[in-house]
């Protein structure tokens, strides 16, 4: 018999580790080939990161990679939220058959709320960045700002 998979655990791995995956290796184990997929938009977002830091705004390779994760973090607030608002039953029917159902409490409610708190902050912030400077290199550098007109 597999060992019992708590929807808490799960749901509080999606919020602080998601990233890279920390939620499915708990569900799945080690042989998840998702799980191991999270790291590599995780780690090309943090080099768009770093890079954004050091070499400032103006970076395209920085504002190309940063992104990256941003979505890998809203994806992971998403999971925490479904896994800590799934239905004890369902869980259980899911990721621990055989095993008796275990009441779960607010601990729960309370990844889903943080979740969704970050995530919606992330996601936002991620889209406003990202069309930012989408436009911002649409337009290119041979347009002027609007501002005073000179004579």
């Amino acid at each position: 018999m597999r060992r019992y998979r708590s929807k808490t655990v799960s749901a509080w791995a999606a919020f602080a580790l998601g990233a890279f995956g920390a939620h499915r290796f708990y569900l799945h184990g080690a042989r998840d080939g998702l799980a191991w997929l999270h790291a590599v938009p995780t780690a090309a977002g943090l080099v768009g990161a770093v890079r954004l830091q050091t070499l400032g705004q103006d970076d395209r390779a920085a504002w190309l990679l940063l992104p990256l994760l941003g979505l890998m973090l809203s994806q992971s607030m998403l999971c925490a939220i479904v896994f800590a608002l799934t239905p004890d039953e369902r869980w259980n029917a899911r990721h621990n058959p055989g095993h008796p159902v275990h009441p779960t409490g607010w601990a729960p409610v309370l990844a889903a709320i943080a979740s969704l708190m970050v995530g919606g902050v992330v996601l936002t912030s991620t889209v406003a960045y990202a069309g930012q400077k989408f436009f911002e290199w649409q337009l290119g550098p041979e347009t002027e700002p609007p501002g005073p007109q000179k004579r």
